[in-house]
């Protein structure tokens, strides 16, 4: 379950049948505009192929934001380059019809604690535009710790972002106390 208990809201590995739900998210000019634009249709066709494989071999928890057997969204917890050691990042989509509704947040925190679960400690990275007050909403409510901003590249453009970390190794703070959970 996503949010502790709503009935029909889980997450569930990416598949390659996923094509859709990825065109919708990675294609549209609303979803991107944030990331510099959509993206080609052919590149996302390969991208799902290999974020399901990469799921499958348990390399990086891409999961589906799944409401009422629909598609709602995608979270991904990734390591950009594997093998040089970079640190983990974070991502998060939500389609317009399933937005405002606190879907992206309680996916964010429920693959945050599959990590967690797993034993994984590391340093989570995420990079919200400065404009997308949201996503930054997300970051703040989880506890995470905003460390500036910065410029960072995707989908060939430089975004200005705010840059968030969460150590996984530290239990979740609640955010009304600053307490652990």
């Amino acid at each position: 379950m996503v949010d502790g208990g709503r009935c029909g809201v889980f997450l569930r590995d990416v598949l390659a049948t996923d094509v859709e739900a990825y065109l919708r998210m990675r294609c549209d000019p609303v979803m991107m505009a944030e990331l510099g634009g959509p993206l080609p249709a052919a590149h996302v066709t390969r991208q799902v192929r290999r974020d399901a494989q990469l799921a499958a071999d348990g390399t990086a928890l891409i999961k589906m934001i799944v409401v009422d057997d629909a598609v709602a969204g995608t979270v991904t917890l990734w390591r950009p380059a594997p093998d040089d050691g970079t640190a983990a990042e974070i991502g998060w989509m939500v389609l317009p019809e399933f937005q405002g509704r606190g879907l992206a947040k309680q996916g964010v925190r429920t693959l945050l604690d599959q990590a967690r679960a797993a034993g994984r400690g590391d340093t989570v990275h995420a990079f919200p535009a400065v404009t997308n007050g949201p996503s930054n909403g997300i970051c703040r409510a989880l506890g995470f710790t905003l460390r500036g901003e910065e410029d960072v590249e995707f989908n060939d453009q430089v975004i200005r972002t705010r840059h968030w970390t969460l150590e996984l190794a530290r239990p979740p703070e609640r955010p009304e106390t600053g307490l652990p959970r």
